[in-house]
């Protein structure tokens, strides 16, 4: 139900790995995806040795197939179960951009539309004649949030009918005029959810069934409302702090319907994905629907479009969600344009693991360098040593930068960085393109104080620009 969040524990045993890989693969491709296979499992390691979460099940696609799924730790303590492939992890508020999806598809087939007023369906609820459908898709309707905690309150762990709730929180004042702000809120989608039951005439998890699980042969998705987890699926844990692990408690009936209520496998989740790549399940229009950033009324982009956020990051586009529910966390993400996405499901709350093991294994398969592994951190650092020293190497500049750095420029950036001492960090921090160039930013470490410096390179691997300023 929450979009995500922190932990510790000793790493806990790496457990089966099923690989699908093409039938025929040349020694290249084999010493590729055994280097890939790698990367992912020391990173997933890492993450786990730092957060102590008990387990992750993790799916990867490239080249819009299933590439890699594995499964790491233990599903549950006592006595001990191994996590493997084959688990359902509940996935929190990823199960929004289903509920989402079921809406756009009652929209193509004209049973209801986008710009419907929320007075057609919910004609009592604060401000129905202003509230569009595409506002609480978008999180601009200003009904507040009913479990912003990253805990589970007391009333949560009774049985409520999401009608109860949004009788309860879509009856206050709304916290801000519809179309003018974001907030995250799950009343939306609990609102959602039953929309979709009025206007298909079937539970909202049946209509999915039909619609979307069944035909993307996504056989382990459950209704966490309709049936729990059983003993052969992961236990759900919690921290105290940085105490031990703990089971976590049950939600009681209701409260996730809508915004949070599903649980599968990473592999599931992501055929799922495979089919956003593909535009496999709605009409091409249904897609720019949910993937475009929406914009508040005075045009300011929220990041997020219907029950995913939207943006770039290293000249990537993505699609992306987290997912939080009681003793669970997942992160999923998409990059359409390439073709990939990056499933991590883990059995704590409360923990950004999921999401710390996504960015790094989406790093892995977009072949996006490491801040410790780029090979243009050391050349830069040498450049920002020498400016230390008022000294540069005129053959790495292109003419215009040669013409920046006079002997007064020199001057000034020796005097005023030679004091700061030898840089103890050096951190490319993003890279984009800029004007025909690659845009790299840095974060420079001295002992008293930290810098960010800017670089643009030629194609030619030329310096066009090496700009040093005080960091924020």
């Amino acid at each position: 139900m929450r979009p995500a969040s922190r932990s510790r524990l000793g790493v806990l045993p790496l457990v089966l790995a099923s690989v699908a890989v093409a039938d025929t693969q040349t020694p290249q491709r084999e010493a590729g995806a055994a280097q890939l296979s790698g990367g992912i499992d020391r990173a997933v390691a890492e993450v786990m040795a730092k957060t102590g979460v008990p387990s992750v099940s993790l799916a990867v696609v490239r080249d819009g197939a299933i590439a890699y799924v594995r499964a790491y730790g233990s599903a549950r303590l006592e006595p001990r179960l191994p996590a493997t492939p084959e688990m359902r992890y509940a996935i929190g508020s990823i199960s929004k951009q289903f509920t989402a999806t079921a809406v756009l598809l009652l929209a193509e087939e004209g049973k209801l539309s986008l710009d419907d007023r929320l007075v057609r369906w919910f004609p009592d609820l604060t401000r129905a004649r202003d509230v569009t459908l595409r506002e609480l898709l978008s999180m601009t309707s200003g009904y507040q949030d009913f479990w912003p905690q990253d805990y589970v309150m007391p009333m949560m762990l009774e049985p409520v009918a999401p009608l109860a709730i949004v009788e309860r929180w879509a009856k206050k004042p709304l916290d801000f005029e519809p179309g003018t702000k974001w907030q995250y809120s799950n009343a939306n989608y609990v609102i959602l959810g039953l929309i979709v039951e009025n206007a298909s005439g079937t539970s909202l998890f049946d209509y999915l069934n039909a619609r979307v699980f069944t035909p993307l042969r996504m056989g382990t998705v459950t209704d966490t409302e309709r049936s729990a987890l059983g003993p052969a699926d992961p236990e759900g844990y919690l921290r105290f702090a940085l105490g031990p692990l703990r089971a976590a408690p049950e939600v009681g009936r209701g409260w996730v319907f809508g915004a949070g209520g599903l649980a599968m496998t990473a592999g599931d989740l992501a055929r799922w994905d495979i089919s956003m790549i593909n535009e496999a399940v709605m009409q091409p229009g249904s897609y720019r629907e949910m993937e475009a950033e929406v914009r508040t009324a005075r045009g300011v982009g929220t990041g997020y479009g219907f029950g995913v956020s939207v943006g770039m990051a290293d000249d990537h586009r993505f699609l992306s969600h987290g997912g939080g529910v009681s003793g669970f966390t997942a992160r999923n993400t998409v990059y359409p344009d390439d073709r990939a996405a990056v499933v991590v499901l883990a059995n704590q709350d409360a923990t950004n693991a999921a999401g710390q093991i996504a960015t790094k294994v989406g790093r892995l398969i977009l072949e996006i360098p490491d801040a410790g592994t780029d090979p243009s951190v050391e050349p830069a650092r040498r450049v920002f040593e020498g400016l230390q020293r008022g000294r540069i190497d005129r053959s790495l500049f292109t003419a215009n930068a040669n013409a920046y750095f006079t002997d007064r420029a020199l001057a000034d950036f020796a005097a005023s960085l030679a004091p700061l001492g030898a840089p103890k960090e050096f951190t490319q921090r993003g890279q984009s393109l800029r004007g025909g160039m690659t845009l790299r930013i840095y974060r420079v470490g001295l002992p008293t104080r930290t810098v960010h410096v800017t670089t643009l390179t030629t194609p030619d691997g030329k310096l066009e620009q090496f700009m040093v300023a005080a960091a924020e």
